[in-house]
This record gives C-alpha cells, sequence and structure tokens, in this order.
C-alpha cells in the first residue's frame, strides 16, 4: 500500500479559516462551496488512491442500461477509511474537520461515514432528496462534505442545491427515487429557493446539510466523475428512535452499538476534530 507524502499529511493539518460571510452564507442557506479548499497535489493523490479502492470494493457488473435510476447515479462504496489507512488520512483530516464544525457552530465533530460517488461516464441523474431521510439522529447538526476528486464541469454532473429548502417539510419523507425527482422538482419550481447549478473548480468542496435537498445531473461525458463524500455530525449527537427502514438500517451499519437517547460514541464514529 502506498503511504502519504509528508507534504499532503501537513497540508491537510493546516486549518481554512471561514470568513463571517461564509458562515452567514451557511448559516441561511445550509450549503456553500468552498474553493482552493484542498490543492492540486492533494486531489491527484488522493484521485489515484480513492479510483483504486473503489475498483477493489465495487461488485456493481449489471450493464448501466439495466439499472434502477438509483444504479445509474453512482457507484456507492462506504467507510473506505476502514479498508485503506491511505483514505483514513483524508478522512480523518483536520483542515476538512474543522470547516465543518465551524459550519454547524459546534465544538468538534465525529464521522458518521464516509463514501465514495462514482458516476460512470453515461451515467444517469441522482435525483432531488434530502440526506438526513435516512439517518437516525436527534438533531440536525450534520454536514457532508462534497469533495470532487476532478474539477467537475457541467457535463460530469455536478452536486445542485436548492439554497435555503432546508426549512421545507414536504419532501423529507422521501427516499431517493424516480418519485423524489419529480415531487420535489414540481414543488421546489414554485418556492423562492434558488436553484444552484455551478461547475467545481479542482480542489472546491462543497458542505451541505441533512436537511437541505440537492440532486446531481446526468454524466455526458465518457470519463467517470470521481467523488468521495465525509459525513460529519456534532460530536454530541444523540441517537433518536428510527422513523423509518432506512434509519433502522442506518443505525445497524454506521452506529452499532449505539443506544436511543444517548451519544453516538462508537468506534465507527470517532471524535476528528475538537476545540
Amino acid at each position: 500500500m502506498n503511504t502519504v507524502p509528508d507534504a499532503i499529511k501537513a497540508f491537510l493539518d493546516i486549518p481554512m479559516a471561514l470568513t463571517a460571510q461564509q458562515l452567514e452564507f451557511y448559516e441561511k442557506n445550509r450549503f456553500i462551496k468552498l474553493k482552493s479548499v484542498l490543492n492540486a497535489e492533494t486531489v491527484a493523490f488522493f484521485n489515484r488512491e480513492i479510483a483504486a479502492q473503489v475498483a477493489s470494493m465495487n461488485s456493481e457488473h449489471t450493464a448501466l442500461e439495466d439499472r434502477t435510476t438509483y444504479g445509474k447515479a453512482f457507484l456507492q462504496l462506504f467507510n473506505l477509511w476502514l479498508e485503506n489507512e491511505v483514505i483514513k488520512t483524508l478522512v480523518m483530516s483536520k483542515r476538512l474537520a474543522k470547516i465543518a464544525s465551524d459550519l454547524m457552530q459546534v465544538t468538534g465533530v465525529r464521522l458518521y461515514h464516509d463514501q465514495a460517488l462514482f458516476k460512470e461516464g453515461g451515467g444517469g441523474i441522482t435525483p432531488w432528496h434530502a440526506d438526513q431521510y435516512y439517518w437516525p439522529l436527534a438533531s440536525d447538526k450534520t454536514v457532508t462534505a462534497w469533495i470532487p476528486l476532478q474539477a467537475t464541469p457541467l457535463e460530469m454532473g455536478p452536486l445542485e442545491f436548492s439554497a435555503g429548502s432546508h426549512i421545507l417539510v414536504e419532501g423529507r419523507e422521501m427516499a431517493i427515487s424516480d418519485e423524489s425527482e419529480a415531487f420535489l422538482d414540481r414543488k421546489l419550481r414554485v418556492t423562492d429557493f434558488e436553484h444552484v447549478i455551478e461547475p467545481f473548480d479542482l480542489g472546491e468542496v462543497s458542505f451541505h446539510s441533512g436537511w437541505i435537498f440537492h440532486r446531481a445531473g446526468a454524466n455526458t461525458t465518457p470519463e467517470m466523475r470521481k467523488v468521495m463524500t465525509i459525513i460529519y455530525m456534532d460530536h454530541e449527537m444523540v441517537l433518536k428512535n428510527p422513523e423509518n427502514r432506512n434509519q433502522i438500517k442506518d443505525w445497524e451499519t454506521w452506529c452499532p452499538g449505539a443506544h436511543v437517547g444517548t451519544v453516538i460514541d462508537t468506534p465507527l464514529n470517532p471524535v476528528i476534530y475538537a476545540q
């Protein structure tokens, strides 16, 4: 296995200060795109490492045209940090975790889990949804870092946001599906929430909260759109009674051994950053 160069290790420990304007933007819109979070050397290194790990873990061999809408959206692999010590360095990065902590205005963050989302060339849309539908978490103090491993033009299907839509209750009960895409597309069109569709520069990373509605377009290029995500939660996050089957599954998978009504303090949910 490769090792992480010292220069990249050092860079991932350098804090990135957010401005008052950036914090205000996130509080209002519950997402933000930040340029130059990662440098070119770091992106290139983890592009290679994560792509190799995804290739080794991927068990999807069904032809793209024969998959469901969810299956066409991306190849999805979870908790790469447990499989690969090199990737663990990125997932446990203080630089990224401090940004998440600052945006949530908490004193520290735990890992919920990580996932690689690789949208194949010709891959379909990722329908409108809100992540926290799946999570048995007692508060909305969650944030996902969406980390493209290459510059991501509109043709590759970058993440899109409905700014400020975390206040919308309708649609929260919907899993990612054709139905969620149709319902939320209609619903969000008649609201005042701005639909933000922008490319991502190399090194640019977005952060979004659990209840913000978001989607991604199809990848109309022949190249793989490679993305790594890290889901953070308040380090004092409490497990709630699950409200659907997906939350029960998430409890069993990502927080095994945690107890309803207590802080989610398990070996799979380490504290990554604390003030």
